[in-house]
């Protein structure tokens, strides 16, 4: 999950509801291979996402997302809602889209423990909640669509412990840990990943934070603090996302730090990749959201036809509860691999590789193969 993007603000959660009557059809094709039907064919389903300085949420997620609802229902709707890093104002929104009688609820929860309370309302009204990429602490979700967290930890922790014995490195050497959101339940899992690589590689944590709100300025003053505190005792920096990467970059740049000690990252953002050519960030995981999202739409159509397909697996909630779930596998991605992952996926679009080998990158893109 750069220096974040700032998104517009966005006032009320009646400006959020941006309904549009999606068009295109055919039939399902997705995983679970059902298709649509006049149950849902006029259908209201809502997305409501947590923030907007995760770059892929309006990039990526929303539309994938729209899209795979058209093709599936073309006179469907779509409510769209972004919470803006607010629980309480992620809350009224989806009291808002109960209102206007969404048939189903796809909840990226800012706060995976109050959205509880999103979940309990939407039951009352019989509205089925999906648990879309951030698990929702509560027993009556539908679903839940994310990849492996805790996979994704231990990927961005042993390419810094294999950076680090690369570059010999030696045993006992500092790593600050830069984690993500204490309120997301992802944030967690993501560094319980992380501690069981680094706890037993032979390198020490010298300090970690859990960054409110995934705010990579909070991540950058934070970096800055350390770095008076440690100095040259910081070899590596663990970063949760590519927005708390870039802000710990950011510190370590402004504090005249050089060479910049490898930093990871998560999101596959087109800046991290830009750093991770230019030599600033070590590496990322990509996690594609295009099958994420569309797998998402589908289990929504299904859910608004009355349809309830089985899980690949179950994940228990931070209270025990088992909820039916398909996880996607997330990828470690350096300057090794770049070319196969994201631009192969055309994960910023059609220009992928325009758009990653701006002026600035060309040499690095040359270097590298990425064409």
């Amino acid at each position: 999950m750069k220096i974040a993007t700032t998104r517009a603000v966005i006032a009320t959660a009646a400006i959020l509801l941006t309904a549009g009557t999606l068009t295109a059809c055919s039939n399902g094709s997705g995983s679970s291979g059902s298709t649509s039907s006049s149950n849902a064919s006029k259908a209201k389903i809502g997305l409501l996402l947590p923030d907007s300085v995760t770059a892929r949420y309006e990039a990526a997620d929303k539309p994938f997302f729209t899209a795979k609802v058209a093709s599936l229902c073309p006179d469907c709707t779509v409510l769209y809602a972004n919470a803006d890093g607010d629980a309480s104002k992620q809350q009224q929104q989806a009291e808002s889209m109960i209102t206007s009688g969404v048939k189903v609820l796809v909840l990226d929860p800012f706060d995976g423990e109050a959205a509880a309370s999103i979940v309990n309302e939407a039951k009352l009204k019989k509205i089925p909640v999906i648990s879309y990429d951030r698990l929702i602490d509560s027993p009556d979700d539908s679903y839940y669509i994310s990849f492996d967290n805790e996979k994704v930890g231990e990927l961005q922790a042993t390419a810094l412990v294999d950076k680090l014995k690369k570059d010999n490195v030696p045993a006992g050497s500092g790593i600050l840990m830069v984690n993500g959101s204490p309120t997301d339940n992802n944030a967690t899992l993501f560094k319980k990943g992380a501690h069981s690589v680094i706890d037993s590689s032979g390198y020490k944590v010298l300090a970690e934070y859990d960054t409110p709100g995934w705010d990579p300025a909070q991540a950058q003053n934070w970096v800055s603090g350390q770095i008076t505190k440690f100095g040259s005792q910081i070899k590596a920096v663990y970063a949760a996302n590519d927005g708390t990467g870039g802000g710990a970059i950011a510190a370590l740049k402004a504090a005249n730090v050089n060479p910049v000690p490898p930093v990871t990252g998560q999101d596959a953002e087109l800046a991290g990749i830009q750093r991770i050519l230019a030599g600033d960030q070590y590496m990322t995981v990509y996690k594609a959201i295009q099958p994420e999202a569309e797998k998402a739409a589908q289990l929504a159509i299904d859910l608004a036809n009355g349809k309830s397909p089985k899980g690949d697996t179950t994940v228990n909630t931070a209270k025990g509860a088992a909820i039916q779930s398909f996880l996607l596998q997330p990828v470690a991605v350096t300057t090794d691999n770049i070319e196969t992952t994201v631009v192969k996926d055309k994960f910023y679009g059609a220009d992928s590789v325009s758009q990653i080998c701006t002026a600035a990158y060309q040499a690095a893109c040359t270097k590298y193969g990425i064409k």
